[in-house]
């Protein structure tokens, strides 16, 4: 038996192919869950210009959001059963989801919302762990008192529209969001933020409301454009977290003369190195999913593309390439 996949061209890695590829059988820990809908992250074209940068051996499926139906199960699965609807970000190191079938890791996966559709469910996963852990794991917000204040560079994105309300619904901090046009500023508004500001003079903006420094800065965008203005802002004592590799050098001398600390918050660690604490992936999709159902916070989808063909996924590609996009664009198969 085999299924269908959208893979990456490895004659003309610049190109995406559909290949048939054989039916994955369980391992141990794995789901193999039938793919219903599936997100087109930042992730993926950065993995497909490495690809057209360096070359393929044979053809490789991206794709690490997605929501579907459980198949089957390895052995040492528990929690979940055949029937089940879930959604999950997948690992990087394995097949993504852009294919008709796939397998994945159980305990990374959630319980998919029960008042989400497929396309809604499947916008979801990869930027909440990376806002979830962001702002919980690396940055600890949820441990902090009153009177303290959080920045996050790029409200508007995918991340940021989930960071935004978990700050607000699981911290005391006063948030603040950058966006620049009256769109995406409402978009931050409307999702819980404090106050938003213009990116393109932040010191000016926050000197405005009578703020010179933030005690905490969550990078979601340009980690190279904004260290400067960051190093800048951040209090003595304070906390960075990038979400974005540095293509530079960084310059730490702010940092190392205010006892700063930087954190570098990468959503694949956990599955990449099989970390002890691997299933709290799974339980933090499963929390997001009761915030979800209770209406607590929103779907970030934004766009939505029907079928999965080279068209739709060169499509969606192109969309998240241009930069100018609100929230998540979801294929549904």
């Amino acid at each position: 038996m085999t299924h269908k996949a959208i893979a990456i061209n490895p004659e003309n890695p610049q190109q995406f192919i559909e290949i048939q590829r054989p039916q994955p059988t369980p391992g141990e820990y794995d789901l193999l869950v039938e793919v219903k809908a599936a997100s087109v992250n930042p992730v993926d074209t950065k993995v497909h210009k490495g690809a057209q940068k360096n070359g393929l051996q044979q053809p490789r499926v991206l794709g690490w959001d997605a929501s579907g139906i459980v198949l089957a199960k390895g052995s040492k699965v528990s929690g979940f059963n055949v029937g089940d609807e879930v959604f999950y970000a997948g690992d990087i190191t394995r097949p993504g989801s852009n294919t008709t079938h796939q397998l994945i890791d159980a305990r990374i996966t959630g319980h998919k919302p029960k008042t989400l559709d497929w396309a809604q469910a499947a916008a979801i996963p990869l930027t909440a762990l990376t806002a979830w852990e962001g702002l919980f794991d690396r940055l600890h917000i949820d441990s902090e008192g009153e009177g303290k204040t959080l920045l996050i560079v790029g409200g508007a994105g995918g991340v940021g529209s989930l960071a935004i309300p978990f700050a607000k619904l699981h911290s005391k901090v006063k948030v603040i969001a950058t966006a620049s046009r009256p769109d995406s500023v409402q978009w931050c508004l409307d999702r819980g933020a404090d106050l938003v500001i213009n990116y393109h003079d932040m010191p000016a903006e926050l000197e405005k409301h009578g703020l010179k420094q933030v005690d905490y800065i969550f990078c979601l965008n340009d980690t190279d454009g904004h260290w400067q203005t960051m190093s800048q802002l951040i209090a003595p004592q304070g906390q960075i977290c990038t979400i974005v590799e540095n293509a530079g050098p960084l310059d730490m001398e702010q940092l190392k003369l205010k006892s700063a600390a930087l954190h570098f918050e990468f959503m694949y660690t956990r599955s990449m190195f099989t970390t002890p604490d691997i299933a709290r992936q799974g339980e933090i999709l499963d929390a997001t999913a009761r915030l979800l159902d209770e209406g607590k916070i929103t779907t970030s989808l934004s766009k939505t593309l029907h079928g999965l063909s080279v068209e739709t996924l060169s499509e969606a590609h192109r969309l998240v390439l241009e930069g100018h996009m609100r929230g998540k664009v979801v294929m549904v198969y």
